[in-house]
């Protein structure tokens, strides 16, 4: 039975033009709506930032996928443990920075974790099915976004109720989930989600519930073939609900609320051995959107109450528990057309308490106390864009970070950018100089085994230029960035004799510098080309996991009006990672090989109602490491069915 899965896959294939679509088209016409870079709906021609968005048409062709999946393929993105199984913990790696660095967004509400390390969203917690577009820019955003929007903001929309007094949607996938030295084609992934929307009047309501479970991989590697270690299984429920109402033409606002977990079994990183450790993760939010509009503006507040708890159950457990509070509120105001005007103010209130088994105890005692762990930052800001209406734009603003444990602080961006035809065609050029404020999160302060309330908040200068080229059936664009960090912080071992490492301001300049190039071709009437190169140059201290040279390639065919295919294929390059040496008891570095990727999709609609899709993802069984000693995936397949009422 399980071999079907794969003829039923291969089957599929066959026969169909080697065609991908990076199921994100991430350079479009210069005519699109972007909103990231400057909080009002802009041309794309008139923006001075090559902006990444990938909207519901791409998401929707990549039914069965992960939102990691989606945006990995993005240039100068790496988002690392996403080939992994799927409880691997992700990084997220952005022209040099890492998680701490990126800002994770959601209807327009930075999230965040006050208890883990970097103060991170987890992606694992958000589920594709409810997501209606991404947008990404890179570089320092920290005007717009606040501390830790130093080296890229990604926003993701929710999908809205459906334009009617009821629907319902249904998606169901199954299929393996294997290493390339575990090619037995046991059915061992399941995603199922259902939807129910609609609009009564002025009234509007939506209800998701989607659920994930995964087997059949071990976390780590066994480097012996006569071991075999056990399965780690991921299980992930997600629950959403929303309710909004139209009270005119210039007001409304809706309430939502949602509940995330997950529950991922890992093996010992240290040891790299089988172990019989859990992560259950959950998380509740809630929050509401408001939208007043009125000539030339309109003042928008939303906002975001979030409750997390961790609980990691192994020789060394731990317990954490986190709440936050965030808001962000601003007026917008068009001056003669020609100039945007954002003034607003964004608060997060952050703090988390934390709980151990002490040496020789059997209870948990309570380590870390949020009377202790906690912040808040409160920032106004201002953002001007300048449109001239003769080709030149400036997009440029500065925001005033007010900290409760470490002062204030200024960040400002400049931005201009022009616009000129050409024959057939148009270019846009670009340049910008961002500042980004970084403040070490609650863990690293006040964590009792490795946090230091000594640390210092890092700061980033982000310098860019480039150019975004349009000509009839290409688009073609070029970024080059370099960026600067002082007071870095890294995980550093103080004392190795005794096991004693903590977090520290590392006092070198830490610069990373590269060139991001994308491309998009309509080769014939249905068959589309798109790519991306990426080049990252940073020193070797700073360089883990990153590789410096990274290619996303695809061709996508749209066969007929209901079938569409695509071919994927994505390069990395040789890659640094950390790891400890249990013989010498000293953290050491290693290199990773390159390696090739070739995915492969299809969407065929039967009807209006229904839709079918699969997929064959590392065609080749390429053997590689994501991260060292632990297992990556091999050769797998999928299919699902997506119901539309």
């Amino acid at each position: 039975m399980y071999k079907k899965l794969w003829l039923c896959s291969a089957v599929l294939c066959t026969g169909l033009s080697f065609s991908q679509q990076t199921e994100n088209d991430t350079i479009e016409s210069l005519e699109e709506i972007v909103l990231i870079d400057s909080k009002f709906e802009l041309k794309r021609e008139n923006s001075g930032k090559v902006v990444t968005k990938i909207t519901a048409k791409e998401l929707e062709r990549a039914s069965g996928q992960t939102i990691p999946d989606v945006i990995n393929r993005v240039s100068g993105i790496e988002i690392n443990g996403s080939r992994s199984n799927d409880g691997q913990n992700l990084g997220y790696y952005v022209r040099g920075g890492r998680n701490r660095e990126v800002v994770i967004m959601v209807d327009g509400v930075q999230l965040s974790d006050p208890s883990s390390i970097s103060n991170d969203f987890d992606f694992r917690l958000l589920p594709l099915d409810q997501v209606a577009s991404i947008e990404i820019i890179k570089g320092a955003s920290s005007t717009l976004y606040g501390s830790g929007a130093a080296a890229a903001v990604i926003n993701i929309t929710t999908k809205e109720p459906v334009d009617k007094k009821i629907g319902l949607q249904v998606q169901s996938t199954f299929g393996t989930n294997q290493t390339q030295q575990n090619q037995d084609y046991d059915i061992a992934q399941f995603d199922n989600a259902v939807g129910l929307s609609g609009r009564l009047s002025d009234f509007n309501y939506q209800v998701n519930f989607s659920h994930r479970y995964s087997e059949n991989m071990s976390a780590v590697k066994a480097q012996n073939e006569d071991l075999k270690f056990k399965d780690d299984p991921f299980s992930k429920q997600n629950v959403y609900a929303r309710v909004g109402y139209k009270i005119s033409d210039q007001l409304k606002f809706y309430f939502y609320g949602n509940f995330d977990e997950f529950s991922s079994s890992f093996d010992d990183a240290f040891m790299y051995a089988d172990a019989d450790n859990k992560l259950n993760s959950e998380q509740f939010r809630t929050g509401s959107h408001w939208e007043a509009t009125y000539k030339n503006g309109s003042f928008i507040f939303s906002d975001s109450y979030s409750e997390l708890k961790r609980e990691i159950v192994s020789g060394f457990p731990n317990k954490y528990d986190s709440k936050v509070y965030a808001f962000d509120t601003y007026n917008k105001y068009i001056f003669h057309d020609k100039f945007h005007t954002v003034i607003g103010v964004n608060g997060i209130f952050s703090s988390f308490n934390s709980y151990n088994i002490p040496f020789g105890e059997t209870e948990f005692q309570q380590s870390v106390s949020d009377e202790m762990a906690n912040f808040d930052i409160v920032d106004p800001y201002v953002n001007v864009v300048y449109i001239s209406g003769f080709g030149f734009n400036l997009n440029t603003g500065t925001r005033l970070n007010i900290h409760s444990e470490y002062g204030s602080n200024f960040v400002y961006n400049i931005n201009p950018s022009y616009n000129f035809d050409l024959n057939e065609g148009r270019m846009k050029l670009l340049a910008s100089y961002s500042t980004a404020y970084i403040t070490p999160s609650l863990f690293q302060l006040f964590d009792s085994n490795y946090g230091n309330g000594d640390l210092k908040p890092e700061d980033s200068r982000t310098l860019e230029a480039g150019f975004e080229y349009q000509l009839d059936k290409i688009t073609f664009s070029g970024v080059y960035f370099r960026r600067n960090s002082e007071n870095f912080i890294d995980f550093v071992t103080v004392d190795p004799e005794n096991f004693i490492s903590e977090y520290q301001n590392i006092s070198e300049e830490f610069t990373s510098k590269g060139v991001e190039v994308e491309v998009s071709i309509e080769l014939l009437e249905n068959l589309n080309f798109s790519g991306n190169y990426t080049f990252t140059e940073a020193a070797e201290r700073f360089a883990l996991r990153i590789p410096k040279h990274k290619i996303n390639a695809g061709l996508h065919f749209q066969i007929s009006k209901n079938t569409f295919t695509s071919l994927n294929y994505q390069f990395n390059d040789t890659r640094t990672d950390r790891f400890f040496n249990n013989e010498t008891f000293e953290s050491e570095q290693v290199a990773l090989e390159s390696f090739n990727i070739l995915d492969f999709h299809i969407n065929h609609r039967i009807s209006d109602h229904v839709k079918l899709f699969g997929g064959v993802t590392n065609i080749t069984n390429e053997s590689y490491e994501e991260i060292y000693r632990f297992n990556s995936r091999g050769r797998n397949a999928k299919i699902g069915v997506a119901l539309n009422f």
